[in-house]
């Protein structure tokens, strides 16, 4: 059905109570965004909130978030919080729009071809191994930084390969998390307040800048190397797919600075999210010991004392509902989308112009859509997988156009983390730490410390793990 049409005349969105003067809704964003956004809900299906003086449209129906982003998509634009990315992720993928974003998305495309998500994989199986030799048995570990850790080393040698690479990685690791962390709050405050020195400010810009450099002369030194044959092995990573790429439709091959632009792209997306909901898993399923125990029995029957391979990942079946639940409970809290030209969204006069915005995290609690949408329920993906699609209930990696084209990656990478995990440890909460959601692009885990506890003696090929007294 098109949320465009309707009977009766056109009308006005209500607005969300709470409003202030000058302020509008952006003290009640800012003490309680997820409550806040959740509650949106119960005052129609378009809801008009105010950001100050900035007026968002609110969408909190599937049906019309669906014809936002795939129905209705070519009369809308990316929206604000994107506009205020773009000096971090530049004209990537990521923030652009229209026959520019589509050359970019083709170009694209072949890096994230299944025969490549296989070799990405054999990366993400080395990287997870590494991460969880690195335990020992009965001492507490921060699952957010190791996931982190984890998400970023997988990533960056995704993109990059050898030596050659070695301090563009080194700078990933410094400056990544810093702009992570700050994306949020720069893609929200007025624009206005982004050049004030203040520290917040001098630490966002000066990891992005960092970020950027250290990407540029990587990519200069690529273009150098493929100059010289003699001196050139040849290179299977993601950059240098990306430069030498050519569109299919016109010839074209994309510039160092554009180059540049989607490998930060990648680098953030692939980082923030993969990351996030890694430690999110391991949180419920710390929590949910009868949950634990069908992901072991899964993966001693898939993978058994050997490494995770990229072959194992369609058979953890269990493994990948339990992942989708997490990302369920957990999904982005925002994004936007501009109206190019004047409409009518569900009987809702839409100006040319105007902003309005989705949440994944409200729509995946609905508990319409979803229910008991607080419990922690792998077994809800073994049923009304149908009506979800047709409802178009679920979508943690977007929808249409501008659907995340790393999302294969995203599953790769998570569940290989999840199943080299499980093959080894039992992870158990650190008793007396209580988990809280901090806002964030995904929101983030407050604190996650657990405690390694080792399921059996392991092949050879691993380091032997003691059982703690």
């Amino acid at each position: 059905m098109s949320s465009e049409a309707h009977s009766g005349p056109k009308g006005r969105a209500p607005v969300a109570p709470g409003r202030l003067p000058l302020l509008g809704h952006a003290l009640q964003l800012w003490r309680r965004p997820i409550a806040f956004l959740e509650s949106l809900r119960e005052h129609g299906d378009i809801v008009r909130l105010d950001i100050g003086t900035w007026p968002v449209h609110v969408l909190t129906s599937p049906e019309h978030v669906h014809s936002v982003l795939v129905q209705q998509a070519q009369q809308f634009g990316r929206g604000r919080i994107f506009d205020r990315l773009r000096p971090v992720f530049g004209n990537g993928i990521v923030t652009t729009d229209g026959d520019f974003h589509r050359k970019q998305r083709r170009m694209m495309q072949p890096a994230f071809h299944r025969n490549h998500i296989a070799e990405y994989a054999e990366v993400m199986c080395r990287q997870a191994e590494a991460m969880s030799a690195s335990w020992a048995a009965g001492r507490q570990i921060s699952m957010v930084t190791e996931a982190r850790g984890y998400a970023m080393s997988s990533v960056a040698e995704m993109i990059f390969s050898g030596d050659l690479s070695r301090p563009a990685v080194d700078e990933v690791h410094r400056s990544l998390p810093i702009v992570l962390e700050g994306m949020l709050v720069r893609a929200v405050m007025p624009k206005s307040l982004d050049r004030l020195p203040i520290p917040y400010n001098r630490r966002f810009d000066g990891a992005a800048a960092r970020l950027r450099r250290v990407i540029d002369e990587v990519i200069e030194q690529y273009r150098a190397e493929a100059e010289e044959p003699a001196e050139r092995d040849d290179r299977h990573d993601l950059l240098s797919l990306l430069l030498a790429g050519v569109d299919s439709e016109t010839g074209s091959k994309m510039d160092a600075e554009q180059v540049r632009d989607e490998v930060i792209a990648i680098m953030l997306a692939g980082t923030e999210t993969s990351a996030t909901t890694l430690s999110w898993i391991f949180h419920e399923i710390g929590r949910h010991p009868e949950v634990e125990a069908r992901v072991h029995a899964e993966v001693d029957s898939v993978v058994g004392d050997r490494p995770v391979r990229p072959e194992d990942i369609p058979a953890l079946t269990y493994t990948h509902d339990v992942f989708q639940e997490a990302l369920r409970l957990h999904s982005p809290l925002l994004f936007t989308r501009r109206a190019l030209t004047p409409l009518t969204l569900g009987g809702i006069s839409i100006p040319a112009g105007a902003e309005l915005a989705y949440s994944p995290y409200a729509l995946h609690r609905d508990p319409a859509l979803f229910p008991d949408p607080g419990a922690f329920d792998p077994d809800r993906w073994q049923k009304g997988a149908k009506e979800r699609s047709r409802t178009h209930s679920y979508v943690p990696f977007g929808a249409g156009q501008h659907k995340c084209i790393g999302d294969s990656f995203a599953v790769a990478e998570i569940l290989t983390a999840v199943a080299t995990v499980a093959s080894r440890w039992h992870l158990k909460p650190a008793p007396g730490v209580t988990v809280r959601e901090l806002p964030a692009g995904i929101p983030q885990p407050s604190e996650l410390p657990m405690i390694p506890v080792a399921r059996k003696i392991q092949h050879s090929s691993r380091a032997s793990d003691e059982i703690p007294q």
